[in-house]
């Protein structure tokens, strides 16, 4: 009888919380677990008129798809590379714009500045390619138009030169992105007492000091939780960057094409459903062992900051 109690005392208490929760746990199962089960068409041959279930088992063939050209370890090397520079760059930049947004005490100039920076992300990647455009192409480009005469230099055809593209997508990405992870970071700060920044200087510690011993080691368990989740998606790439970016240029396809372009242009040619379907599983398992590989080694160095 007292353990009843005790459950049903709990179960009011915990109930308008789980109400409150309810459709985002619908959601959540509808949109990210219920589609789960169509992991089953990686192992296919698709055919429509048989349906998912009745066509044929194929085994392991889809994946031969994303091994056998001679184009996959480019585009593994490309996808992962540069998400190791989007997660390291992209982390170090939005820390930086943190730390010099918090320091903006008027209110009105410090939501001005945050939406300024936040405004790139809400931008469809559609605009943002042509707004690269607009700055690198040709004949009535910005920077070949004014910068380069102005510096006494050569127009560029920047959509044939692969190997300005890694700094262009980089730049293009930390313009997009930053802002928004920045916003995270922020609010991370604003929760930090304020009486530790006060004693800090009361002991002559100056502006790099608090920032070096107190934000930095405070906004630790964020960095980390953010960088672990962003290596569990380092075998995915940002599609909008590296195909409306570039233009689906196939000049720059030596240092653009990532796993994502090259599975859509693949299934855009061949129309191979179970092939798109076995390169999602494939970068799926990669992110998840990714995942847990990083949260083992947090564990191990510092284990209040890890995930699990």
């Amino acid at each position: 009888m007292t353990f009843s109690r005790t459950a049903l005392g709990s179960l009011k208490k915990t109930l308008p919380l789980i109400l409150m929760a309810l459709p985002g746990l619908i959601y959540l199962v509808i949109n990210n677990y219920i589609p789960m089960s169509g992991i089953i068409i990686a192992f296919k041959k698709m055919d429509y008129s048989k349906g998912i279930l009745a066509s044929d088992w194929i085994g392991f063939d889809n994946f031969q798809f994303l091994f056998s050209t001679p184009d996959a370890w480019i585009m593994t090397r490309n996808t992962i590379l540069y998400n190791l520079a989007f997660i390291a760059i992209g982390t170090i930049c939005a820390l930086a714009l943190a730390l010099g947004m918090n320091e903006i005490k008027e209110r009105f100039f410090a939501k001005y500045f945050q939406g300024v920076f936040l405004l790139p992300n809400l931008i469809s990647m559609v605009v943002i390619s042509y707004v690269a455009f607009a700055f690198l192409n040709t004949d009535t480009g910005f920077i070949n138009r004014t910068v380069l005469p102005t510096l006494g230099l050569s127009e560029t055809n920047y959509y044939t030169r692969a190997q300005d593209w890694p700094i262009i997508l980089l730049i293009v990405y930390l313009w997009k992105n930053t802002g928004y992870a920045s916003i995270i970071y922020l609010a991370s700060m604003s929760g930090i007492d304020p009486t530790l920044y006060e004693v800090a200087r009361i002991d002559g510690a100056n502006k790099w000091d608090q920032i070096r011993l107190i934000t930095l080691p405070l906004l630790r368990p964020t960095i980390v939780i953010l960088t672990m989740l962003a290596v569990g998606r380092i075998m995915f790439s940002d599609f909008g960057l590296f195909y409306q970016v570039t233009m689906n240029s196939g000049a720059l396809y030596s240092t653009t094409q990532t796993i994502d372009t090259y599975v859509y242009r693949g299934l855009m040619q061949l129309g191979n459903i179970g092939m798109s379907s076995a390169a999602g599983v494939y970068q799926s398992l990669v992110g998840f062992v990714l995942v847990l590989t990083t949260n083992y080694l947090v564990k191990k160095i510092s284990p209040e900051d890890a995930l699990f």
